[in-house]
């Protein structure tokens, strides 16, 4: 049966893009129970009210999402395949002087001992496949990492749910094994990023299909390429032992780059932290990679190689969060000596870099708490302005790519502040964040994480986008500002990667988010 429990007229908002807003407000009601919303004849799905609406939210991400995601495996899930274990043929050195499609380049050399066309050993282990694509792009790989670390630090979430064979090169959901998925994840992307420096010394821009035909690939992603290495000597199509005369192979981009060496080596030293029981080994080797490469960038100029969105962030920036792991690492006062240089530009970009720049302050000399706050209350003023600029409270960017990873990153922010100055920053930010993925937003009322919410994403730019279906636990970048002022995601049609492509690092945040969530409903407990 339905009761109604609360009514009350809707208080105007005024205009934002080409619509006029109005805001109902029903947090009085707390009592637990499933409720609807019925305004002028319309209905929202039921939707629950209660304190651990939160605390199963990020499972489809982690138990799904993730996992079918993991390349150079093969993915099963009960009696499906997701897919094959693909790419056993990466990779093949990209050629010089080229500017390839999806914003990867090589510049006039290799920085490699390998030449043009010559297969690179050793990549073809551990790495996310990149969003809707089948790339691995080491800056994803590197942001996933730390952020699943950071995950395992602060909530602890043994959920076990997948088991991971590494050497059969096997990944079975829905099947424990013992270990923590999160930890599982965590290895597997630290494995990636330990080859590449085994491989060639430095960290690369990523491994991506060497033409067109490929890179649009549709299905298994173990069918795209034919798993054997490219050998020049043979014809096309002729096989030999475990060699091809098939050029599909993968190309390695690898001009070198200090922005890209700085985040790789700050995900490797967060990940020796995370790894140390159920990986030792591995654990010790990130960890001495992260020291050996952090002592050379520091004795010579840097590598200021750039292009797209494949080589690095800001180079200040990847640099303070490879000094804030390394610092929390090893407690090595060189590294706080680094952040405390860096710190004038970190506080200039505050906003990019204040969740490192708190998880620094348990490990930093007392001074540094004041110059943080400082910054931390510059930050709430801002806040502010963002909190009152749209009916949502957050930032709906207006570029060419939706912006819900804006938004959850924002969020997390506002989280990581909250808790550490509580007096300046409140919780506000990280639920906003949140009802604004589950369906607050422009345009509908859609939840933008597959499987999550009352109405989810359903047709979506994943590996199956050809199939107009989902992967639950994907989230997608959401609502695109369609010049000058229509705010659009479209439901029926999965091509606009902008709007609908999964994105894989925002899956790795959106757990993040979700159980700092939990953790903020009275009474909850946080590792489950």
């Amino acid at each position: 049966k339905e009761t109604a429990v609360f009514s009350a007229a809707p208080k105007p908002w005024g205009n934002y893009l080409r619509y006029g807003y109005a805001r109902f407000d029903f947090s009085s009601v707390t009592q637990p129970g499933l409720y609807v919303i019925d305004y002028d004849g319309q209905r929202t799905a039921p939707f629950p009210i209660a304190k651990d609406v939160f605390s199963a939210a990020w499972h489809p991400t982690l138990d799904i999402y993730l996992p079918q995601q993991m390349d150079h495996m093969r993915v099963t899930e009960a009696y499906r395949v997701w897919h094959g274990d693909p790419h056993r043929d990466d990779a093949r050195q990209a050629p010089v002087n080229h500017e390839h499609f999806d914003l990867y380049a090589q510049g006039p050399t290799t920085d490699t001992a390998f030449k043009p066309g010559q297969h690179i050993p050793g990549l073809n282990v551990g790495g996310w496949l990149d969003a809707g694509d089948y790339d691995i792009r080491t800056q994803t790989q590197y942001a996933i990492v730390r952020t699943l670390v950071h995950t395992w630090e602060d909530f602890h979430p043994e959920r076990d749910t997948t088991s991971v064979n590494w050497t059969a090169r096997r990944v079975d959901m829905h099947r424990p094994d013992g270990v923590p998925d999160i930890l599982q994840q965590i290895k597997h992307g630290t494995v990636q990023l330990v080859a590449q420096f085994d491989a060639v010394g430095h960290a690369i821009h990523g491994i991506i299909a060497p033409d067109l035909v490929q890179y649009r690939h549709l299905g298994d992603a173990v069918t795209k390429t034919d798993g054997l290495v490219y050998d020049p000597s043979l014809k096309e199509g002729e096989v030999k032992g475990d060699r091809s005369g098939t050029p599909d192979d993968r190309w390695a981009f690898t001009s070198k780059s200090s922005a890209l060496n700085y985040g790789s080596i700050g995900a490797l030293a967060a990940a020796s932290r995370a790894l140390h029981e159920v990986d030792p080994a591995l654990a010790q080797k990130s960890l001495a990679i992260a020291q050996k490469v952090w002592a050379q960038e520091q004795s010579h100029a840097p590598d200021l190689y750039r292009h797209g969105n494949t080589t690095g962030g800001p180079l200040e920036g990847e640099e303070f969060n490879a000094a804030v792991e390394l610092l929390i690492a090893t407690g090595d006062a060189k590294y706080a000596a680094r952040i405390n240089a860096l710190w004038p530009w970190v506080a200039e970009h505050f906003v990019f870099n204040a969740t490192e720049a708190v998880r620094a302050l348990p490990h930093m000399p007392a001074a540094y708490r004041g110059q943080l706050e400082t910054a931390v209350r510059a930050y709430a003023k801002q806040r502010a302005s963002i909190s009152q600029a749209n009916p949502y409270g957050v930032p709906i960017t207006d570029g060419g790519w939706a912006g819900n990873g804006a938004v959850v990153r924002l969020a997390i922010t506002d989280y990581a502040l909250h808790k550490a100055f509580p007096d300046i920053v409140d919780d506000k930010g990280v639920f906003r964040g949140l009802d604004y993925l589950y369906g607050t937003h422009p345009g509908s009322n859609l939840s933008f994480v597959s499987a999550v919410g009352a109405r989810s994403k359903e047709v979506a730019y994943g590996h199956n986008r050809a199939d107009f279906s989902f992967i639950a636990g994907g989230v997608v970048p959401g609502v695109l500002i369609v010049k000058p002022d229509f705010p659009e995601n479209k439901e029926n049609w999965p091509f606009f990667w902008g709007e609908n492509e999964y994105v894989t690092d925002l899956g790795a945040y959106y757990i993040y988010l979700a159980n700092a969530a939990d953790t903020l409903v009275e009474g909850n407990q946080p590792a489950r």
